[in-house]
């Protein structure tokens, strides 16, 4: 018996993916219900589309009707947990991660470079402090983290070269956004192999991140610690996040580091 060939997807339907992906992307930290007129203002998809959108993305289970308006569905959620580059790395870095946390009693996060940003995959909080800005699946610039800093130093030139040529927003008023100084700081944390992001992503906090590398000096992801302290007391903690990060590369990677 002959299998069923597939029915040939009409071309409209790439541009209708799309759409739907930028309704989702429409969703952030601060915007996390939206009304569909909202969804098509943010977004700039018609809002005869995005009506129709929204009903089969709810349908799907993609978004669900929230107090106010339409929220991010658990089925996404669901998509996101099996994702398994990610998903590998917190399994393996957890342990790790957790034993940083208790040694330093400072916020721990753990993330992975996706374009310019860094992604937060994984967080251990302290109870004495609130890092708000560094939620699970939360995205902050590269250039303005410590943790994006430690991965963005072993990044391969073209990647570098981006984010300089690349806007370089400032989040405060210490912020990095000179890319010739950014360039600087970056030589230094290659050569430490630790990066500090001191007031840079939210005043009065500091972050300390080493970089989780391959047996080829390819960056996987960072791991941090993050408290409200002066930059003398800072440095104290880099040995331990070095120690972790390269504990978790060489478990990820059977010992060869």
């Amino acid at each position: 018996m002959l299998e069923a060939m597939p029915r040939p997807i009409p071309q409209d339907s790439y541009s209708s993916l799309r759409r739907a992906f930028v309704l989702l992307d429409s969703f952030t930290a601060d915007r996390d219900e939206l009304s569909i007129r909202e969804l098509a203002r943010v977004s700039g998809v018609p809002r005869s589309t995005t009506h129709r959108l929204v009903q089969e993305l709810m349908e799907w289970g993609a978004l669900e009707q929230g107090r106010s308006g339409m929220r991010l569905g658990v089925k996404l959620f669901e998509l996101g947990a099996r994702v398994s580059s990610p998903a590998s790395l917190r399994d393996v870095a957890l342990p790790y991660a957790h034993n940083l946390n208790e040694v330093t009693k400072l916020t721990v996060n753990l993330a992975v470079r996706e374009g310019s940003d860094i992604v937060y995959v994984e967080k251990i909080s302290t109870r004495s402090l609130r890092v708000p800005h560094s939620r699970l699946g939360g995205r902050l610039s590269l250039h303005a983290t410590g943790l994006g800093k430690a991965i963005l130093a072993f990044s391969d030139a073209a990647t570098v070269g981006a984010v300089l040529e690349g806007e370089l927003p400032a989040l405060t008023p210490r912020t990095i956004s000179d890319p010739q100084t950014l360039l600087t700081e970056l030589a230094t944390v290659r050569r430490l192999r630790i990066a500090y992001d001191l007031e840079e992503s939210q005043l009065g906090l500091f972050c300390v991140a080493a970089p989780i590398l391959s047996p080829r000096d390819e960056p996987i992801a960072a791991i941090s610690v993050t408290g409200a302290r002066a930059h003398s007391q800072a440095e104290l903690f880099a040995p331990a996040v070095q120690m972790t990060a390269l504990a978790i590369a060489r478990a990820l990677h059977g010992g060869r580091h």
